[in-house]
């Protein structure tokens, strides 16, 4: 790895040059130079490379940590190794943006009915005996919670959320995690019209039913059945 690295970093002699390291260490990455397991020069060397303090370097390599780029080992086969980001804790990093723009539940529910019945064909095509039995689990795990008056925002989020994963598609995957925030809120506020409960996860199972019937067509409606009920109690309480 010394080797492979020797060339690879520029001294670095600008404000706020751990930033300036972050993003060098980005361009070598997307440039394949740096892949997920490569394991960087010890903080000594980063600092003679970057031509920075140890505490610059430290910070750098805090920032990559929290992205999820990078992991620290500690032992005698420890260090700084790269990893790649998952699409949870990417998702979560766009969800943080999300829920800092002006975005209104309104906003939220006409994206879902782009990006959820978008994803339905490859939901349908794609899904596995594992995903289909997760979806009927969690319909399950809605009913008791029906019936125990305890169900919530979580566990309708966590079903839309799971139909994405069944695309087997991490860009997808990605996309609805970055969601998840913004779709509670709005959820939140379809429940302050009309409680969620009985009828919405009735529609969940139709919905689990379709997808393992291979049935697009059934999935679509059902689909914009349940998401048309949350807008039109969106539009309820705003109005």
């Amino acid at each position: 790895m010394a080797t492979k690295t020797t060339d690879m970093f520029l001294p670095v002699n600008v404000d706020r040059a751990s930033q300036v390291i972050v993003d060098q260490i980005k361009v070598l990455i997307r440039a394949g130079k740096l892949q997920p397991g490569d394991r960087l020069p010890s903080e000594r060397e980063l600092c003679q490379r970057f031509n920075v303090s140890r505490v610059t370097v430290r910070e750098a390599l805090r920032v990559l940590e929290t992205n999820g780029l990078l992991t620290i080992r500690v032992g005698s086969h420890g260090g700084a190794f790269l990893t790649s980001p998952s699409a949870e804790r990417l998702g979560l990093g766009l969800a943080d943006l999300i829920s800092l723009a002006p975005v209104t539940a309104h906003n939220v529910t006409e994206a879902r009915f782009i990006v959820e019945l978008g994803t339905l064909p490859l939901a349908v095509e794609r899904a596995t005996e594992e995903d289909i039995a997760a979806l009927f689990a969690m319909v399950e795990e809605a009913e008791q919670a029906v019936k125990a008056g305890q169900y919530n925002v979580e566990l309708s989020a966590a079903f839309h959320t799971r139909i994405a994963q069944c695309t087997h598609n991490p860009a997808i995957e990605m996309l609805m995690q970055s969601f998840n925030g913004p779709m509670r809120m709005s959820l939140e506020e379809s429940h302050i019209s009309a409680p969620m409960g009985k009828q919405g996860v009735a529609e969940h199972r139709r919905l689990a039913e379709a997808i393992e019937a291979r049935d697009l067509e059934a999935a679509r409606t059902v689909m914009t059945e349940h998401l048309g009920r949350t807008a039109e109690r969106v539009r309820t309480h705003i109005s």
